[in-house]
């Protein structure tokens, strides 16, 4: 099966598993939602008959209010109404004295059991309408998330058809034809880190990850806070950390055995700083022209009042990029973890 057979094939499977979610929620008025009913009310009773052991009882209603209440959240408004109804007439019947006869009641009685009915009521009202928000509000939420995986996938599709279109436009053209596909490799894995994040961003450790996979893990050390990045720095960064990786493959530290990358970062209020450092790799001398990497790296950050230092060292590149973290982005955590997804970079050179 190809990859986008087996990603459609997965859509579809999901979208069957959320009706199949669907279909267990008991709807209004049927056969499972009066049975839910009657047994709210029979454990009520049970519980009403047993506190009547302790001592004398002559709130005759009160543990009928939760089952009222619970089948009319479950089952609606008639569901709810029913188990009110049961509920009085069983009162009436079994815990009124005198006891098991359907008798004319003293007035005191009589008004409990009005009173009764009228709070029920209520608290159907109350319950239908509690519900009938709770099941918009979920059946929203399904269909935001079936809409963005469905986004998600034709934006997939969209890729694929643009690579393979870049990959016969430029055939004879493999420099330019690797690059751009990279690029668009890079921007759709973001993409894939985003959706997991329901839309929130990407972690910084999980985008190295993606990017650096490639490599040999011995070779890379990663050291810094987790850091949550908003969706548009984070395809931003995406795009920066493939351009240095790409670089580093063919000429840096990543393009001979013994070469080693080092990334670290740091969080200052809202700021976060970022090296890439290379070390090992062959003598590094400043480009005479800037290609297209390079303009992105110096500029790529500046919507984000960022900043991009590159400095060629004899031992190897060096890059420090600084940038402006969004203020409703949580971004600092106190503690330095591993990464949890994808390949396991080092934490620290060896």
């Amino acid at each position: 099966m190809s990859g986008a057979s087996q990603e459609s094939s997965d859509h579809r499977r999901k979208a069957r598993a959320n009706l199949g979610i669907a279909r267990w929620r008991i709807s209004r008025g049927s056969g499972g939602a009066y049975a839910f009913a009657t047994l709210c009310v029979a454990i009520a009773t049970l519980l009403h008959w047993s506190f009547g052991l302790i001592g004398e009882d002559n709130q005759y209603f009160t543990t009928y209010y939760p089952a009222v209440l619970f089948a009319a959240l479950v089952g609606g408004v008639g569901a709810g109404i029913f188990a009110a109804l049961l509920s009085g007439i069983i009162a009436w019947w079994a815990f009124m004295a005198p006891h098991f006869v359907f008798l004319a009641r003293a007035p005191g009685q009589v008004e409990s059991i009005l009173i009764y009915l009228f709070a029920s009521l209520l608290i159907v009202w109350g319950a239908d309408r509690y519900r009938r928000l709770t099941e918009r509000l979920q059946d929203e939420e399904k269909f935001r998330k079936l809409a963005v995986e469905e986004l998600a996938h034709r934006l997939k599709n969209k890729i694929a058809t643009i690579q393979s279109i870049i990959s016969y436009q430029l055939r004879d053209s493999p420099q330019t034809r690797d690059a751009i596909i990279g690029r668009l490799s890079a921007l759709s894995a973001t993409d894939d880190l985003i959706l997991e994040a329901q839309g929130q961003g990407a972690h910084l450790r999980d985008i190295l990850s993606t990017e650096l996979g490639p490599y040999e893990p011995c070779r890379i050390a990663v050291d810094g806070p987790i850091t949550l990045l908003s969706s548009k720095l984070a395809m931003t960064m995406a795009l920066l950390v493939h351009e240095l990786a790409t670089n580093s493959a063919k000429y840096g530290a990543l393009s001979v055995p013994t070469g080693k990358v080092t990334i670290c970062w740091s969080l200052s209020e809202a700021r976060l700083n970022l090296e890439w450092r290379e070390s090992g790799g062959p003598i590094v001398t400043p480009p005479i022209s800037r290609g297209f990497g390079m303009r992105l790296l110096s500029r790529a950050l500046d919507q984000f009042e960022g900043t991009v230092e590159i400095t060629f060292e004899p031992t190897g590149l060096v890059c420090k990029l600084g940038a402006t973290l969004p203020g409703d982005i949580q971004s600092i955590a106190p503690t330095v973890t591993p990464m949890d997804k994808g390949p396991q970079l080092t934490s620290a050179v060896g």
